[in-house]
């Protein structure tokens, strides 16, 4: 009983800072897929290890003066997936693995703090660097069992009452029944402006009474699933920090109609490197903190007003740093030049190029060029078999080939990206998600909410809080 009364006190006196600070008119909820403790660290040592020093780099949402740690465990499994973690950072319930709005009976719907926000009387946008349809952002506003129905999905953002998404473009933007407009149509008909690209945003946002803003439709012949890993891209390309730019205009240019906002933002492709185990991670992860600093600026201009969060629903590959005594040699990944998804592509039209005169030391070359190998990074005599090994499996067809979730890439690939993993000396355990805490930071109203050990189904209905949003 006296426990529970001190934890009523507590609540009490937590609402009455709340009050006495005012309400966070904005808010920015930003969501790093895959990012767990060890990748942020990993990204701040890597900064510091490109400077010659043993320590950290200092990023800016990891120096939030409030930090936390989250359980990210679903209903169902110890191990959660996007989607049930989506939904308990949106939503603030546990469900199934694979489920999206909705309890673990997949039967009873449940609401996000976009639907909060927006009965609140604010601007609500959504946005991810991966398609506006994919697990994380559709957690706050589908309501469907599985994440695999991609075209379900997209009929319920563009029938949902939020003011902004962004991302790569839709999975799957035709009815499957081949019957019925596109998505596409869908949403103009909804009073949605399309976008292709930053640039089309400009032309076009200032007469939007809506808008999604997808990358440019050149970029989506390429991969409509994904913005390019900013380890890969090319100017003229869509960024995070883009799409947190044009959020931000967009929604402040509502205020006439609106209560302040709220804006989801998802570095989604943090995930998609982790499942690869591609050292290119800490490129995406710095790329989210970029577009952090965008928020951190507006923040600067309204700080008794805005509240930012930045956590991530699951961590990805068991990532270890450390694998051999006590060193750590991530200055090595500073010589990685493109994905190793890209990799495998580019080595592809390199024999294309060669044709029959495509040799080993054509190879070997291109490796050193692009990943630093024997120039650089010092390999062993074994590790320099490996590969040569890997390229003649392939030259000869009897190369075996590895797939992740996102990604299929050759056996030469992936001995690079093995080799490049060792010489930093580290490790990882799995090409699927972990159960490894992942972190909360937190600065603005509010923010003193985030500290120690919390679950994943308290960050959504803190920010609520802070906000003054019934939920």
């Amino acid at each position: 009983m006296k426990k529970r009364f001190l934890t009523l006190c507590g609540i009490l006196m937590l609402a009455l800072s709340i009050m006495a600070q005012g309400k966070a008119k904005y808010v920015f909820y930003f969501i790093g897929d895959g990012m767990g403790v060890n990748q942020v660290n990993g990204a701040e040592t890597y900064l510091a290890a490109l400077e010659g020093r043993i320590g950290i780099n200092e990023l800016c949402f990891p120096s939030f003066p409030y930090s936390a740690f989250v359980n990210t465990q679903s209903a169902s499994n110890g191990v959660t997936d996007s989607a049930a973690g989506g939904t308990a950072l949106a939503t603030g319930h546990k469900t199934k693995n694979g489920a999206l709005g909705m309890l673990a009976d997949l039967t009873t719907p449940v609401t996000s703090i976009a639907d909060w926000a927006h009965d609140a009387g604010a601007a609500v946008g959504i946005t991810t660097s991966v398609s506006v349809d994919h697990a994380t952002p559709a957690a706050f506003y589908a309501h469907v069992p599985s994440r695999k129905q991609a075209y379900d999905i997209g009929v319920q953002l563009v029938n949902s009452n939020n003011d902004f998404y962004a991302g790569s473009d839709f999975v799957s933007p035709e009815n499957p029944d081949k019957e019925g407009k596109s998505l596409y149509e869908q949403a103009a008909d909804k009073g949605f402006t399309i976008a292709y690209g930053y640039k089309d945003y400009q032309k076009k946002a200032r007469k939007a009474d809506r808008m999604i803003m997808f990358q440019t439709q050149e970029a989506n012949k390429r991969d409509r699933y994904s913005l390019p890993y900013a380890i890969d891209r090319s100017k003229g390309d869509l960024t995070l920090t883009d799409i947190t730019r044009a959020a931000i205009n967009f929604l402040t240019k509502k205020q006439g109609e609106k209560d302040g906002f709220f804006l989801m933002v998802e570095g989604g492709k943090i995930d998609w490197a982790c499942h690869a185990n591609d050292m290119c991670y800490i490129k995406e992860l710095i790329d989210m903190d970029n577009a952090v600093k965008v928020a951190y600026e507006f923040y600067q201009q309204h700080p008794d007003e805005t509240l930012i969060v930045v956590t991530a629903d699951h961590e990805t590959g068991g990532l270890v740093l450390g694998r051999k005594g006590y060193d750590l040699h991530l200055d090595v990944v500073g010589n990685q030049r493109m994905s190793i998804e890209k990799l495998g592509k580019e080595l592809h039209k390199l024999h294309d190029k060669h044709g029959e005169k495509y040799n080993w030391d054509i190879v070997k070359a291109f490796l050193a060029e692009n990943f630093g190998f024997w120039t650089k990074v010092s390999l062993s005599d074994a590790q320099t078999t490996r590969l040569q090994e890997a390229f003649n499996n392939i030259m000869s067809g009897k190369g075996q080939s590895t797939e992740t979730l996102y990604q299929k890439d050759d056996e030469l690939a992936t001995t690079v990206r093995k080799i490049l993993a060792e010489c930093a000396l580290v490790g990882w355990q799995t090409g699927g998600h972990s159960n490894g805490y992942v972190p909360c930071f937190a600065i603005g109203v509010g923010a003193e909410q985030f500290h120690g050990r919390i679950d994943n189904t308290e960050i959504c209905k803190n920010i609520a809080t802070a906000a003054g949003w019934k939920h």
